[in-house]
């Protein structure tokens, strides 16, 4: 098969890469030739462009044509002019996206047609403020591109091989067949952990295992052998931990009591958990980590110190899921570069066996755990779009 377009769209932004494959039938059989996004779509867009190496390829940023507004449908063609341009237009054998919700149907990736989406659309009020931006590409690709396969990878996926009692909340049943049950999301993240993890550990069976997946999302999954078991993430990506700008597990008493004693609206509340609270809300200073560990402020302190509390609190609950720990993971943004964070839920962990070497974990792994710890430790850089890349491949063929 030739490169695989892979897609992941936001609401004012795009990210892609193509895809190679250069031997083998795993994910490590596939290259990236480049990587890029537009952000900004609608205000200031900016499009780059990197290859493999990070080297910058292109660095501009565009205007509609005559005046015309800057959006996703005029971004997906200045992306494939520019492929047009530096590449075999041909080559482009298939496209993979990124779709946050599959509900309880899509249990695996699957070939897009007009029906497809359709489908996928009345999933939007599951994930409202994702699902419309996974899709919307769809349609604009298949205007340029009609002859090209479309394919779906979804975050949820993965998470559909958990026992029915980790999946349901304790509500009337007829709520719970109605689909209002835990769906878990970071899923292709943690499919390309489970299998790049049994590299590094030698053996196909991986054990028990937890992954951290931190980011400005941040979520943790507890994996059996490469199996979903359970998940920090509920019916949306607002549960469980704290993250960037999002509030992570609450009593939902409390949303009811902003309703009905703060006279706030659905929509306040909405925006407030969503964008207004994490480590942006308790600190008062920034979402980003990485500003929060050079701040004094004592603010910023409290934001981290809650933000580990909860994941320790979670590895604990997620452990018991398994019956014990073989393996913790770190990854993402905050879990691939944040060494004090590592440290602290490593620390935090010490009653399940684990132990870093601080050298090692300075270093970012990949093995941070000390000579003798029951468990290990691991730094592991996620690649979700070589994830999308392999499932598209495999879906076509």
């Amino acid at each position: 098969m030739a490169d695989i377009l892979v897609i992941n769209s936001g609401s004012s932004s795009i990210k892609f890469a193509l895809f190679a494959r250069e031997g083998g039938q795993g994910i490590e059989g596939f290259a990236a030739r480049f990587r890029g996004q537009f952000s900004g779509l609608g205000d200031k867009p900016h499009f780059v462009i990197k290859d493999a190496q990070g080297q910058t390829l292109l660095d501009e940023h565009p205007k509609g044509q005559d005046g015309s507004h800057f959006d996703h449908g005029a971004a997906l063609k200045c992306l494939l002019d520019w492929v047009d341009d530096h590449s075999d237009a041909d080559d482009i054998a298939a496209i993979g996206h990124r779709v946050v919700h599959g509900g309880r149907t899509y249990r695996q990736p699957v070939r897009l047609d007009a029906e497809t989406v359709r489908d996928l659309e009345t999933l939007i009020p599951l994930a409202p403020l994702h699902q419309p931006h996974c899709l919307a590409p769809v349609n604009h690709l298949s205007q340029l591109r009609p002859d090209v396969p479309q394919v779906a990878c979804f975050d949820t996926s993965f998470h559909t091989t958990q026992p029915r009692v980790a999946q349901a909340f304790a509500l009337p049943r007829h709520l719970t067949d109605a689909g209002l049950v835990r769906y878990g999301f970071h899923g292709l993240s943690y499919d390309y952990i489970s299998r790049t993890l049994t590299q590094h550990v030698s053996t196909p069976e991986t054990g028990r295992v937890i992954v951290a997946h931190l980011g400005n999302g941040a979520s943790l999954c507890a994996m059996h052998n490469g199996m979903s078991v359970a998940s920090t993430m509920g019916f949306t990506a607002l549960d469980g931990l704290p993250m960037g700008t999002r509030c992570g597990n609450i009593d939902p008493g409390l949303v009811l009591h902003l309703l009905s004693h703060e006279n706030m609206t659905p929509d306040e509340v909405s925006r407030m958990l969503y964008k207004e609270s994490g480590l942006l809300g308790v600190s008062g200073i920034s979402s980003d980590m990485r500003v929060l560990l050079d701040s004094e402020e004592p603010a910023a302190r409290e934001a981290v110190d809650l933000f580990v509390y909860r994941i320790v609190r979670e590895i604990g609950s997620l452990a018991s899921a398994l019956g014990g720990l073989d393996h913790l993971v770190f990854t993402a943004g905050i879990g691939e570069r944040a060494a004090p964070v590592r440290s602290e839920v490593i620390r935090g962990c010490h009653w399940l066996g684990l132990e870093v070497d601080e050298a090692s974990n300075l270093a970012h792994g990949p093995c941070i755990s000390a000579t003798g710890s029951r468990a290990a430790a691991w730094v592991i850089p996620t690649d979700e779009e070589r994830m999308i890349a392999w499932h598209t491949a495999q879906c076509c063929e």
